[in-house]
């Protein structure tokens, strides 16, 4: 069999074919993206078109399931315009209808349309006789909070929408949901997921990046929910390791949580196993030692507590990324789900976190904690007693949950 000759130039042909290849899968998803956007604003209008007429207008009841069959005479293999489908359309516009048409709004539109003409809103706007395809664009306008945008409305499916709206009724929580499913590119099945587990009402408040990069839908709710934003560490006592704050670091911290490791194990959750403190590393020669290395059963992962004094530091992500991308290469075994890795520090601002850990494809958060003479003395009476605790941890050794 001859041999096949490669010409020396294939690398660059396989190069320009790579780049080809981005650009066409470029223009598809904008032509996708650009389809989505008229069929949301499409089914909007049609939606209201079927609300004015059958909720107040003279249609009578056998009028959707006739329209639809006379459709599908007009137009053969027409998709989504079903009986259920036009109801389908009705709830969008009539859920939506009274954020988006408000008299301040149509106001504008039609001030915009008088001086410009009529391409952007015909005299027949509010005409129940006439459907206009293009009224979503229109009206969308402003954001109703910093983390949503219009963009994000058009860029989930109608299912996408209608799953929301059937699942959720408080406007927040859709807008969460939104906002979720078209940054992160939820599929309809990985959206009834987290709707199922109600990560809105349920989700940790702990700035993350799980639900971005962790790949299976019930494995990053399952992390997100596993985490707090703060820990009250009542084991910990710095009140006589010094007078002045130079006279202690992470490391007096990570002693007393050692050695109160139990106590520690009760505030972060039962289904946490300690593994390890200051766990060597070791990566082409160079070595790393990790904080706390704990596994958590329910999420079947290994979990490493960074500890920091003061406020957090962008850095910080960094040092715990290449702790997570050591322990995964050497320690993580093949059944386990990929390490997560929490910052603990005294405090941080959540909004410049969630803008930091934006970046990394590792599952991270960052947490805050409170020492004992942090608390107030009011919660301090509503903690469970250390020495208690300890004896009746004690009564029960033989099923500690640490590990050596």
């Amino acid at each position: 069999m001859e041999q096949q000759v490669i010409p020396s130039d294939y690398t660059q042909y396989a190069e320009a074919v790579e780049i080809i290849k981005h650009a066409i899968e470029r223009c598809r998803y904008r032509s996708a993206a650009a389809v989505n956007k008229e069929t949301l604003s499409l089914y909007f209008g049609v939606g209201k078109f079927v609300s004015e007429n059958s909720r107040i207008g003279c249609w009578g009841t056998k009028a959707l399931p006739t329209i639809s069959k006379l459709l599908q005479r007009e137009l053969p293999g027409l998709h989504g315009f079903s009986e259920s489908g036009l109801k389908r359309m009705r709830s969008f516009y009539e859920e939506w209808r009274t954020f988006l048409i408000r008299p301040t709004v149509l106001g504008e539109l039609e001030n915009h349309s008088s001086k410009k003409g009529t391409d952007l809103i015909r005299p027949t706007l509010l005409d129940e006789l006439d459907i206009d395809e293009h009224l979503l664009l229109q009206l969308i306008g402003q954001p109703f909070n910093t983390e949503f945008t219009w963009d994000d409305f058009v860029k989930i499916s109608f299912s996408h929408h209608i799953e929301i709206l059937t699942r959720s009724k408080d406007i927040a929580e859709r807008l969460f949901y939104i906002h979720c499913a078209a940054q992160n590119a939820w599929s309809l099945s990985s959206l009834k997921n987290y709707l199922k587990e109600d990560i809105y009402s349920n989700r940790g408040s702990l700035p993350s990046n799980f639900l971005q990069v962790l790949p299976e839908a019930t494995y990053a709710v399952k992390a997100a929910l596993a985490f707090k934003d703060e820990y009250m560490l009542e084991m910990v006592n710095l009140e006589n390791v010094g007078e002045r704050e130079q006279d202690w670091n992470e490391k007096v911290i990570e002693n007393q949580i050692v050695a109160n490791i139990k106590q520690f194990i009760l505030r972060f959750g039962n289904d946490f196993t300690f593994i390890d403190s200051q766990h060597r590393l070791i990566v082409a020669g160079e070595e790393m030692f990790a904080d706390l290395v704990f596994f958590n059963r329910e999420l079947n992962a290994s979990v490493i507590v960074e500890l920091k004094r003061g406020k957090f530091r962008p850095n910080y992500l960094g040092q715990l990324s290449g702790y997570l991308t050591v322990y995964d290469m050497t320690d993580k075994k093949p059944h386990e789900n990929p390490s997560i890795g929490i910052v603990l520090c005294q405090d941080a601002n959540r909004q410049f976190v969630e803008i930091m850990v934006r970046d990394y494809d590792k599952p991270m958060g960052v947490a805050t904690y409170r020492t004992a003479q942090e608390m107030p003395e009011n919660l301090r009476k509503t903690l469970p007693d250390i020495d208690k605790l300890q004896n009746l941890l004690s009564e029960n050794d033989s099923q500690s949950e640490t590990v050596r």
